[in-house]
């Protein structure tokens, strides 16, 4: 598939109901093939609503990159600044001050086309210029896809983190990539 132009640009909260509707596709594709519906669209309404992504938008510490394509957002990455919450997770990344990127997708009839390699060198830039001495990022064990991507990208696996997806608790790799 060739390659697409794509823009990418912060997002703002006039985006929140197109950014919601991109995760809500998605999001199941990087669960693992366990998950459940039921668990998947508990995590959707959760954590990947309209009105999460209004909060997403307006936390400082938060930034939303959307990729657009022929007016349409195709696909989105959110990044945190900030030491991890989790105090496993903090002793695992050693170089600070670190962005996280907490969220990465691309619609499905993306892949392939460069949108992932727009977002995530967009990504890598703004960590750069907001000093960050690492990027980091969790992925589930089960999406190898996912993680030859960030391993082409420069990132290693440093460890491992549970995440929640409704009431199941799924095990990813915690993967950085030093600036």
């Amino acid at each position: 598939m060739p390659d697409v132009t794509v823009d990418v640009s912060r997002a703002g909260f006039w985006d929140a109901e197109a950014l919601s509707d991109v995760a809500a596709v998605t999001f199941p594709l990087a669960c693992p093939p366990h998950a459940s519906d039921e668990d998947i669209e508990i995590f959707i309404n959760d954590v990947l609503s309209i009105d999460r992504f209004g909060e997403y938008l307006s936390e400082p510490t938060h930034t939303v990159l959307k990729a657009v394509e022929n007016d349409t957002i195709v696909g989105y990455v959110m990044l945190i600044v900030g030491d991890p919450v989790d105090p496993d997770v903090a002793a695992l990344l050693t170089p600070r001050p670190l962005l996280e990127i907490s969220k990465m997708y691309v619609l499905p009839g993306q892949h392939g086309t460069g949108v992932a390699a727009a977002l995530m060198n967009a990504s890598v830039e703004l960590a750069r210029d907001i000093g960050c001495a690492a990027v980091w990022l969790g992925v589930n064990q089960a999406n190898s896809r996912a993680q030859r991507f960030y391993a082409k990208n420069g990132f290693v696996q440093v460890g491992e983190k549970t995440f929640q997806v409704g009431t199941k608790t799924h095990h990813d790799f915690v993967m950085c990539r030093t600036l």
